[in-house]
């Protein structure tokens, strides 16, 4: 029996690309300004379709944005989001570049969502006079299914390697970047363009406040005065490559609960498992790691196991939650929020946690709550789901 050969080290792939549009506003410059000031985009919800006090992170713009010719099937809301972010610092050009470098069919696309195009479905029932077909111009292949938004990706682009969509809930996306980089060192891919999408809908909003899980205001991650989260919508996306210049994955870990739907282990046994499992791969020790990017939902729970497992791994890091920045986006909050760090990591800053002003003296550690302009050699990032799905990666500087 002959041996396997031995994969190429994960820290050879270079992120060549990435863009993400948010809240916040649309590319990195928009978000490295954001973030050096500390200011957030969430807003009070003024969809009328919602009948309690929130804040959300709308992205404005999206319904007057121009969609692509040729693949109006596609249009809905996380469609344009996906849309929005491909255009963003050159994103677009670089995946053309790979596929003209590599041929179309060595070049895969890889997408979390938790929702897809579920809002387009409320819509279409709101409208629906109670009898009859749907709107002529619905069709779930092409809104409700959960590989819609990444068909469309790979139409609108030419992407014709590996093509698939993961769903577990909110570290979706964030394992979407593992299994991207995974499928370039087995030989798969020359390049894989990966990412996350969701946008803001009421199954999203009803569905948390349902689990008294809303924040009645803009949401405060790992204040002592947190009441829950506030939901926001997002797009992003990161190129990764074979060979090139660019940041670089340092190592991942994923782990399983394996316990409730809904509530992770009051230790964060599973997050903290990520985390060390990140850093076997990565042959790196705790004390190397510059900042810690929290899942930090701003609930009670998540909040507290979180801070947990951080303290239990890393001790006191330095340590931030961008979701008082961009709200929770779900099923893209992985990618985004790494997107983000790789910009504060380009830029310099070590982001503040947005709405943090009274930090829990129950958390063995206190967040970060300003920012900074330090650099960071090397972050880690984690994102954990429903149904006790935890995803932890590190990045590094080139």
């Amino acid at each position: 029996m002959t041996s396997s050969p031995s994969l190429p080290p994960l820290d050879s792939l270079a992120i060549t690309a990435r863009g993400a549009v948010t809240c916040i506003g649309s590319g990195r410059d928009s978000h490295v300004v954001a973030m050096r000031e500390g200011r957030s985009g969430l807003t009070d919800c003024d969809l009328p379709e919602v009948s309690f006090p929130c804040a959300i992170g709308r992205v404005a713009g999206i319904e007057e944005m121009l969609f692509p010719v040729g693949h109006a099937a596609y249009d809905n809301r996380a469609s344009r989001l996906a849309f929005a972010a491909l255009e963003t610092d050159g994103l677009t050009d670089a995946v053309k570049r790979a596929i003209a470098r590599y041929e179309s069919r060595r070049v895969g696309l890889v997408v979390g969502t938790s929702t897809s195009g579920v809002e387009r479905l409320e819509s279409v029932y709101r409208a629906w006079p109670g009898e009859g077909p749907l709107a002529a111009d619905y069709s779930l292949r092409h809104h409700n299914d959960h590989h819609a938004v990444t068909a469309f990706a790979a139409e609108l682009l030419g992407i014709e390697g590996p093509s698939y969509t993961i769903s577990t809930a909110c570290s979706s996306s964030a394992k979407a970047l593992v299994d991207a980089s995974e499928l370039i060192r087995l030989g798969l891919c020359d390049a894989v363009l990966a990412g996350g999408v969701d946008s803001l809908c009421l199954t999203s909003l009803y569905g948390f406040e349902a689990l008294q899980l809303v924040s009645r205001g803009p949401c405060r991650p790992f204040d002592a005065g947190r009441d829950g989260l506030s939901i926001g919508e997002a797009a992003g996306f990161v190129l990764i490559e074979r060979e090139g210049e660019g940041m670089r994955f340092a190592g991942y870990g994923e782990t399983s609960d394996a316990t409730t739907m809904s509530t992770p282990p009051e230790d964060g046994a599973g997050v903290a498992a990520a985390m060390r499992a990140a850093l076997r791969r990565g042959s790196l020790a705790p004390e190397q790691v510059d900042f810690v990017k929290l899942h930090g939902t701003a609930t009670q729970v998540n909040d507290s196991t979180e801070g947990a497992a951080v303290a239990a791994v890393f001790g006191a890091p330095d340590a931030a939650s961008l979701k008082g920045m961009i709200g929770h986006t779900l099923g893209a909050a992985g990618a985004v929020e790494i997107v983000l760090c790789l910009d504060a990591m380009e830029a310099g800053i070590r982001p503040g946690t947005v709405g943090l002003s009274q930090p829990d003296p129950e958390i063995p550690f206190a967040a970060r709550s300003t920012p900074s302009e330090e650099p960071i050699s090397i972050a880690i990032c984690n994102n954990a789901g429903f149904g006790g799905s935890n995803c932890s990666v590190i990045l590094r500087t080139a």
